[in-house]
């Protein structure tokens, strides 16, 4: 009897200390996200991915996904931090003010924010764009919206297609709202951004070759296809409310 109590309770202490290290776990997971989530300005840091780079498989590869994330978006963060550096004046603005009034910075040190501090920003909002259980049809006012702007989804899909199969060398495909809320697809070239014409990115596509080609070589077309399988569109919606309103949208870039 003696031995069947110990046993017992040894089975409740396990369970519970396996009960709070998942807690644990998932709470310096929440942590770290928070945390990146806020660090809007200076020293910026990468963001975590809410999912493994193996989780897009087999639409992006496990390898493509780590060295994108680790090395080249790691890059972006690392070389913006050291062009910020000798700035202080600079430090307490927004990732999104510096990128949006790139006329107005100091030129020894526009040209790296616009490069580096781009990519971070592209990427930043690129990583929640995907999915594991990714795919299928926009939902809630981006699917209303894409109805009213592009008459179908299929339209829209296909124009947004025809944008990424175009751009010439490095850059990316966005879907964008312009002051009027109005919704548009553009491209912009190497790390430019949407937010430094005055418009708000809500889909943002990358099509330079470090993205893809690893798995997909000069197979573009096939890329581009396989994306649509691993779109999040819950997060495309968030993006969608979030600049909605004229009140929220980014105001023009200033002269």
């Amino acid at each position: 009897m003696k031995k069947l109590l110990i046993f017992a309770v040894l089975i409740i202490c396990c369970s519970n200390s396996l009960v709070l290290s998942k807690k644990l776990k998932k709470g310096a997971h929440q942590q770290s996200s928070t945390t990146n989530q806020q660090q809007v300005t200076y020293p910026y840091v990468l963001p975590p991915l809410d999912y493994d780079y193996a989780d897009l498989e087999p639409y992006i590869d496990t390898m493509t996904m780590k060295i994108h994330h680790t090395k080249h978006h790691q890059a972006y963060v690392d070389n913006l931090n050291k062009a910020l550096q000798p700035y202080p004046g600079l430090h307490k603005k927004s990732l999104e003010e510096l990128l949006a009034s790139l006329n107005t910075l100091p030129k020894n040190v526009r040209t790296a924010i616009r490069n580096h501090g781009g990519g971070h920003y592209n990427h930043s909002l690129l990583w929640p764009l995907m999915a594991k259980k990714g795919g299928g049809k926009p939902k809630g006012l981006t699917a209303q919206a894409i109805a009213n702007n592009f008459g179908s989804f299929e339209t829209f899909k296909n124009q947004f297609n025809t944008a990424a199969k175009t751009v010439f060398g490095s850059g990316w495909v966005w879907a964008v709202l312009d002051k009027k809320a109005k919704l548009y697809i553009v491209t912009t070239a190497n790390q430019d951004t949407p937010i430094s014409k005055g418009l708000s990115p809500i889909i943002a596509f990358d099509v330079w070759e470090h993205a893809y080609y690893l798995k997909y070589q000069n197979r573009r077309v096939d890329y581009i296809d396989a994306w649509w399988h691993i779109i999040n569109w819950d997060q495309v919606e968030k993006n969608y409310q979030k600049y909605y309103t004229k009140k929220t949208v980014i105001n023009t870039p200033k002269d």
